[in-house]
């Protein structure tokens, strides 16, 4: 066997590549345990079949020795469909995946045949390699294998439609492509195929994809706990401390008044509580229901303030806690203190979409208070950003001190309609 300058440096980069790989997956904290040992099953694969490449390239090239050569030629063919079986296990950990090993089974029982018979493939007196009636046979099987994995693959990407997806569909091109390099682009025979150097840069891909993976879901959980410090925010605990002492007062002058408010406030808290786990968008008939909920307990605290609704449209969706922050910011901050505090709700459609209209004749306020200030205003910065990452949409504010306050959502019409819950 004579290895090149060129081989040589191959091999290095393939020996760096898992000796790399190796110490990465055991260090990475957050991996899961079985996908740890999947991925250094598969290295460990790949150092042994980088091993049956050279040993079969030093066979071939000496004098006949039939039983070593006929092993080492068994043990290239059956390992091949078994890393198409973990890749199964990268994409799929969920299934058992019992008819790929079925098929690697199969494969695996046909070659095993060359100790005994030429059913497969033997190895002559001239020490040439030689192909029988099922000599394809791993070529088949692995071929089943791609496919079925392409489409999985392509399925998971549908599901989602992220672009990390595309990495499992890009491994099998890649692996498709090795073959036909090993096959009909052999102008010098290396000691490691294309397909080796493919699969152990597979096994690193998917290892990287497994980490991207992580990485999205770990950003999921950071927008989920911030969605959910967000929506705190808009539980206010002085409302929820007034409202049981109005509740209280109730209950000595307006028994069934007391009744009534503790259910509306029941319901509130439920409402809140929903909210917390809600992580798409809701129809906007909820959220209006939300805020009727809210406001009437309001107006039982504040008989001086109205609040009135002109709902004309109703065939879009919105985030949770959208309107009502809003309201309770109009309340809280602007309206209550006027001796006829009125707030206004209207939904309409328009040309590009649908418009949520949010009025009050209160106090106003500056407007540069929205970006200057850490505190006040929250909750419309808040609903704010959230109208703009999960809608695409705008609000736009419009205020002045002494005159009232005017805030307009405007939301694309390209969203789908949530169901109603």
């Amino acid at each position: 066997m004579t290895i090149t300058i060129q081989n040589s440096s191959v091999l290095f980069a393939l020996m760096l590549i898992i000796v790399g790989m190796v110490f990465t997956v055991m260090v990475d904290p957050y991996i899961s345990r079985k996908y740890r040992n999947i991925i250094l099953i598969i290295i460990a694969l790949s150092v042994l079949l980088i091993i049956q490449n050279l040993l079969d390239e030093y066979l071939s090239a000496g004098p006949a020795q039939w039983f070593a050569r006929t092993t080492t030629s068994i043990c290239g063919y059956t390992i091949r469909p078994i890393f198409l079986v973990l890749f199964f296990y990268i994409l799929q950990p969920e299934q058992n995946h019992r008819v790929p090993w079925l098929l690697a089974g199969i494969n695996f029982l046909i070659h095993l045949s060359a100790y005994f018979s030429r059913l497969c493939f033997w190895i002559d007196h001239y020490n040439h390699f030689n192909r029988g009636p099922l000599g394809y046979t791993c070529f088949i099987i692995s071929l089943v294998l791609l496919i079925e994995l392409l489409i999985e693959s392509i399925r998971n990407y549908r599901a989602e439609g992220r672009k990390e997806k595309l990495i499992p569909v890009f491994i099998v091109v890649m692996i498709l492509f090795s073959v036909y390099l090993d096959t009909w682009i052999y102008v010098s025979v290396p000691p490691v195929s294309y397909l080796t150097i493919t699969i152990v840069a597979s096994s690193m891909f998917y290892y990287i994809w497994l980490h991207l993976q992580f990485v999205r879901e770990h950003e999921d959980d950071l927008k989920a706990q911030s969605r959910i410090q967000i929506m705190m925010t808009q539980i206010q605990p002085h409302f929820l401390y007034n409202t049981l002492s109005t509740i209280q007062s109730l209950c000595r002058t307006d028994p069934e008044q007391a009744f009534n408010v503790t259910e509306k406030f029941g319901t509130y808290l439920r409402q809140n509580l929903d909210s917390l786990n809600q992580t798409t968008l809701i129809p906007i008939q909820d959220e209006l229901e939300h805020t009727r909920v809210y406001t009437e307990i309001e107006m039982v605290r504040f008989p001086r303030i109205r609040i009135e609704y002109d709902i004309r449209d109703t065939d879009f969706s919105v985030p949770a806690l959208t309107i009502r922050p809003l309201v309770e910011n109009a309340i809280r901050h602007g309206v209550r203190i006027r001796p006829n505090g009125l707030v206004r709700v209207c939904t309409q459609k328009t040309e590009e979409g649908h418009e949520i209209i949010i009025s009050d004749n209160g106090i106003g306020f500056d407007v540069n208070q929205l970006t200057q200030s850490e505190e006040t205003h929250i909750g419309i910065r808040n609903v704010w950003e959230r109208i703009e990452t999960m809608c695409g949409g705008t609000l736009v504010v419009d205020s002045q001190p002494d005159q009232g306050t005017t805030i307009t959502i405007r939301i694309p019409d390209r969203l789908p309609i949530a169901k109603q819950s």
